[in-house]
């Protein structure tokens, strides 16, 4: 495996509640955000709240799209603070946290992402999953934690 693909993601308690908070409050929309933070273990330590940008509007139940100047000025943002953009959030309100195809097809791999979903059966408690994206071949459910 490639130094660089994470084995586990570690999620800080704020940066945690905060993308949580973040992206149910988007609902009925599908709610977006930045994941900030390090490599070396990869851990979240920041989150950056986007708008979802989706043209037409009446489709961001179903699509995001993260603002190009908001990516900008996350990266330029962690940079300053020797964090990284590690990849994205977004929520899928009315289905189960797996990345759809036009989620890969948007997504420049290789990259993290994190979705917020409807647990399974239908009508448990949102789900929280944590995806790799490599740069060929299918996504891979990564396991994460919460670190302090």
């Amino acid at each position: 495996m490639n130094p660089q693909t994470p084995v586990e993601l570690r999620i800080g308690r704020q940066a945690l509640t905060l993308l949580e908070a973040v992206l149910v409050v988007a609902a009925p929309e599908e709610g977006c955000a930045l994941l900030l933070g390090g490599r070396d273990p990869w851990t979240v330590r920041r989150v950056w709240p986007c708008l979802n940008v989706w043209e037409p509007p009446a489709e961001r139940r179903r699509r995001f799209a993260l603002d190009p100047r908001e990516q900008l000025l996350a990266q330029k943002w962690a940079r300053s603070r020797g964090l990284s953009v590690l990849g994205s959030a977004h929520s899928h309100p009315a289905s189960e946290p797996v990345p759809s195809a036009l989620d890969r097809s948007l997504s420049f791999a290789p990259t993290l992402m994190l979705i917020l979903g409807q647990g399974t059966p239908a009508g448990s408690p949102l789900s929280l999953a944590c995806w790799w994206l490599p740069e060929q071949g299918s996504p891979r459910r990564l396991a994460w934690r919460m670190d302090d």
